[in-house]
């Protein structure tokens, strides 16, 4: 069987995950879904997490995916266990996993929002990997809702930005994971604060890295310009306001289809 992506997030973010994918892989095809009727996912309390978990990896699977990404922190930290059960044996690629993997400094921040930084998720994996190393987790409230309403110029971004990355400063940092997926927008507010020898994780990049397992060595020549032609996205909410806010993320409008994710094996 030919390989199919099924990608999802709670909005936008999960398209930095999308983009390192394809940049990396080309025409491989994918299902993007944007639980954009819950976004965010990241306030929510950790037992709602996992039922959203349950029901999307359920959704998917049913749309025949031969493989999970999972385009979204907060669901990697509190609920991969549940992902893992529903999709009955298909790949499961985890953000977090591969953050950790990129990582060789001794002293790490990681943005991430409330539920996933409350969760210890990210300090837990680090220390499997990297032993030793000093983890310290930032939740960031503000930064999802800026972000999906357009806001990235915002003084109010500016200012959260500069609250959040206070504590890592301090602790002198050597390198911030980016622990939400939408958080690489944010690249040029963070860069502007932070000191230039700090290096900045995409854990997109490590996603598209490890995916070569499934899909191969990837074949597209650097410049290639990215291409949506095999990919799908699907929305639970909004899919005029998702498509319209995807076009700068992308480089082009993508189609949209409105989805409803109930089914019978949700609400057992």
């Amino acid at each position: 069987m030919k390989p199919r992506l099924g990608l999802f997030d709670s909005g936008l973010g999960g398209l930095t995950v999308l983009r390192r994918v394809l940049e990396r892989h080309g025409q491989v095809s994918c299902l993007y879904l944007g639980d954009t009727a819950r976004v965010p996912y990241g306030n929510r309390m950790p037992h709602e997490i996992r039922v959203i978990a349950k029901e999307v990896v359920q959704w998917l699977r049913d749309q025949q995916v031969t493989a999970v990404v999972m385009a979204c922190n907060t669901t990697n930290a509190l609920a991969s266990d549940v992902a893992e059960a529903v999709a009955g044996g298909i790949p499961v690629v985890r953000l977090i996993e591969a953050a950790a993997n990129m990582l060789s400094e001794a002293r790490v921040g990681v943005l991430a929002t409330p539920a996933a930084a409350a969760s210890g998720a990210y300090g837990k994996q680090i220390e499997i990997s990297r032993p030793g190393t000093m983890v310290i987790e930032q939740g960031c409230p503000a930064f999802v809702p800026l972000i999906e309403t357009g806001q990235l110029s915002s003084e109010e971004l500016y200012q959260a930005a500069r609250e959040y990355l206070n504590p890592l400063l301090a602790a002198q940092v050597e390198a911030v994971v980016l622990g939400c997926t939408h958080y690489p927008l944010l690249e040029p507010i963070l860069r502007q604060i932070l000191p230039q020898d700090v290096r900045l994780i995409d854990p997109a990049i490590g996603v598209a890295r490890e995916l070569d397992v499934l899909l191969g060595s990837p074949t597209i020549p650097l410049g290639t310009s990215l291409s949506l032609t095999s990919t799908r996205f699907c929305v639970t909410a909004n899919p005029e306001g998702f498509a319209t806010r995807a076009t700068p993320w992308l480089g082009e409008r993508p189609q949209v289809e409105l989805v409803s994710l109930q089914c019978p094996a949700c609400a057992s």
